[in-house]
């Protein structure tokens, strides 16, 4: 089927070129408006859990009482006890506009003292803003930022709102930056390893079309449910990077069957035959496992599965298309441009693949046991691993949230800003005496718990009583999470309804959530695959063989970073300050796009060896020389990709700093350690075995698995010297 859609492609590839011109451009017109539609909020929050419906409560019945902004107010010589504090800062803040803020606290007006520094020369204002989402709630925060100011006091706005503002910003501003470092060194690269510059620019045609046609599928998602502005980041990452992979196979095949077919048209279908295949197999590969990002119910991750899956599968079919035809219109062109002196490097990158699959043969226990203890080692760090959420302390030092923040967590009572709210619905309304006998009963067993240092009442309304319980554990500690749980199994008064909410109950429904998702997502993950592989090699063994060891090479990444950015190794290097705790969902993503690199990288080799066993029935000289016509692919492609996502490390924000550091580790682990010797070790000791299936579904792969070509065409045997695809 395949080599026939390569044929047509190439007599109508005018028309097809002309269709993607035309998709592009309306894509394009079309999807730049998703700009506008994407939600700014982090999308953390795990819909439906206890601490959600608690804040649903709260908005519905007594309004919003969250921090969104902290006004931090410092007197050189004065302390709040001075008449003339209290009332500049008070008339500074009723004369906010009231279509901007619902409401501020200060120690004035609630005589607490968790809003007072120990010297008494600061204190803090809470401002609750208008805004039914976090949009709203930021174009209000901007329309008053410079009202805050009070003459004689140094003022400093930060809170929950400016935090996610400046982190959200930041990130759209480093991830700019980044893409203008890469990408001049992306482009310099790809000249070198395609060896001619109109064959360097064809990926740039394919990730094109990809980073508009998803683009323009998010902006229609957009109409049917929330997406997170992150999503274009992985748009843009993936887009660009598989362009690179797809094109580098797909060019790399076509320059070898130019040299063997006597026209242009056979070389692009067969071109399409084989690499397409490849490319049809990888593709579906990497949109199922981070399809797998959509079982899970926070926004952030199902905008990351929705973006990514968009930009695979629009990268996968600008593959099987748009680059044939531009192949078909190039013909032997396609070297234009070719940089001669890099010809001869090419033919000695071959025979060092060659060596070293050789080498491999020759002793694969004993690199097998190497790199398995290497990986291992590696991912030891990954066992001790602590969860954590995202805070001030994301953002770069000195940026003025940030220095809010750790104003109060040093001169402040502990979490003055971010206490347990326990949401207390009872059988009859709070006035009345029985009720509130119950609630003040209730409140003192929840006083009684250890770790807990103050329990208030700061709203009532009908039958609903709001409790904050303060706490003296840093919020995202383990102790902290463990007082939520505690706090929820205090029996509550008798008749009535409680629900727990607050940052750091939202931090245990998200991690909860993820230990009870994550199970079902590596088995979708490894299901979808297991399928895949098996219909693209009609073999059982490798797929559960790459499965294996797929799970060793990402636990080696996840090692890593728990060293790096949990222990804080390296953290003046790459400029981040660790707080002893990584971000969940991080992690997720890393998983769902490092294990779709990774099969795609396994694909990629396996298809060369294939062609070569299939041919000679010789499963040892098969791998020797799949690793020579491969490993140069994949380890070009793999430091593009590393280019790409390398440049994310720059960010100051960091949790976009361990996604590019995680995939960058990820990427140069599997393509370096795993494809070049433990994947090679392990096709030598399993043998022919390693292409096994029972005999029903041997016979079931024959009926509908995915094959190379029709026609019965032979796979070009070409000296080694002469390999293109170390390019």
């Amino acid at each position: 089927m395949l080599m026939r859609w390569g044929r047509w492609i190439h007599r109508h590839c005018r028309l097809v070129m002309g269709l993607a011109v035309l998709f592009t451009v309306a894509a394009a017109v079309w999807g730049v408006g998703v700009f506008a539609a994407l939600t700014s909020s982090s999308g953390f929050e795990v819909a439906g859990s206890e601490s959600q419906r608690a804040t649903e409560v709260e908005t519905a019945t007594l309004g919003r009482d969250s921090a969104d902004v902290v006004v931090l107010y410092r007197s050189p010589n004065r302390t709040v006890d001075d008449a003339g504090f209290r009332a500049d800062v008070t008339r500074v803040l009723e004369a906010l506009p009231r279509d901007r803020v619902v409401r501020f606290d200060t120690y004035w007006s609630t005589s607490s003292p968790n809003l007072v520094s120990a010297d008494r020369r600061a204190t803090f204002a809470v401002v609750s803003l208008v805004g039914a989402d976090e949009r709203d709630r930021r174009e209000n925060l901007d329309a008053i930022r410079d009202r805050f100011a009070v003459p004689g006091l140094s003022s400093a706005v930060g809170g929950q709102v400016p935090t996610q503002q400046l982190i959200s910003s930041r990130v759209k501003k480093d991830i700019g930056l980044a893409e203008a470092l890469a990408a001049p060194v992306l482009f310099l690269l790809m000249v070198v390893i395609f060896r001619s510059v109109v064959a360097a620019l064809l990926p740039l045609a394919i990730g094109t079309v990809a980073i508009f046609g998803s683009f323009a599928a998010l902006h229609g998602l957009t109409l049917l449910t929330d997406i997170s502005v992150y999503s274009v980041n992985i748009t843009t990452l993936l887009g660009i990077g598989l362009a690179i992979d797809y094109g580098l196979i797909m060019v790399v095949r076509f320059r070898e069957e130019l040299r063997v077919r006597e026209t242009v048209e056979e070389a692009v279908a067969r071109t399409v035959a084989v690499a397409g295949r490849t490319v049809l197999v990888s593709g579906l590969t990497v949109a199922v496992a981070l399809c797998s990002l959509l079982l899970f119910p926070q926004t952030f991750l199902r905008s990351m599965g929705y973006g990514g899956v968009a930009t695979v599968l629009v990268d996968m079919v600008a593959a099987l298309t748009v680059l044939p035809a531009l192949l078909a219109l190039l013909g032997r062109r396609v070297d234009r441009g070719r940089v001669r002196l890099l010809d001869r490097r090419v033919s000695h990158d071959g025979q060092r693949w060659r060596r070293l699959g050789l080498s491999v043969m020759r002793r694969p226990v004993s690199y097998l046991v190497v790199t398995l203890g290497v990986l291992l080692l590696l991912g030891l760090p990954f066992l001790r691993i602590s969860w954590g959420g995202i805070d001030a302390r994301a953002l770069p030092e000195g940026t003025e949230t940030r220095v809010v923040s750790e104003t109060l967590a040093r001169d402040f009572p502990a979490n003055s800003t971010s206490p347990i709210t326990v949401l207390v619905t009872l059988p009859a309304p709070v006035t009345g005496a029985a009720q509130r006998a119950e609630l003040s009963g209730y409140s003192a067993r929840l006083a009684a718990l250890p770790g807990v240092d103050r329990v208030t009442t700061t709203g009532l309304a009908d039958r609903t009583a709001r409790l904050s319980v303060g706490f003296i554990p840093d919020r995202m500690s383990q102790q902290a999470r463990d007082l939520v749980a505690e706090v929820r199994r205090v029996p509550p008064p008798p008749g009535a309804g409680v629900l727990v909410g607050g940052m750091t109950a939202q931090l245990v429904d998200q991690l909860d959530n993820m230990s009870a998702m994550l199970p079902w997502m590596g088995l979708t993950m490894a299901a979808a695959t297991f399928v895949l592989l098996f219909l693209a090699f009609g073999s059982v063994v490798l797929p559960l063989k790459a499965m294996v060891v797929n799970v060793v090479s990402l636990s080696a990444t996840f090692g890593v970073l728990v060293w790096i950015f949990q222990d804080g190794h390296l953290s003046d290097l790459l400029r981040f300050t660790p707080i002893g705790m990584i971000e969940p969902s991080m992690p997720v993503l890393i998983l769902a796009i490092a294990f779709g690199l990774s099969m795609d990288y396994e694909v990629f080799l396996l298809s060369r060896v294939r062609e070569h066993y299939e041919r000679d029935g010789d499963p040892t000289g098969a791998v020797v020389d799949g690793l020579q016509r491969t490993g140069g692919v994949i380890t070009s492609a793999a430091l593009l990709f590393m280019v790409v996502v390398g440049a994310f490390a720059t960010s100051g924000i960091t949790f976009i700093k361990l996604t590019g550091v995680g995939l960058f580790v990820a990427v140069l682990v599997d393509a370096t350690v795993v494809r070049a010797l433990l994947v090679p070790a392990a096709m030598k000791l399993l043998g022919r075995a390693a292409w096994w299936a029972p005999g029903p579904l041997a016979g079931l792969h024959r009926r509908i698995g995915f094959r190379e070509g029709d026609g019965g065409d032979e796979v070009p045997v070409r000296p080694a010297a002469e390999v293109v695809s170390s390019a």
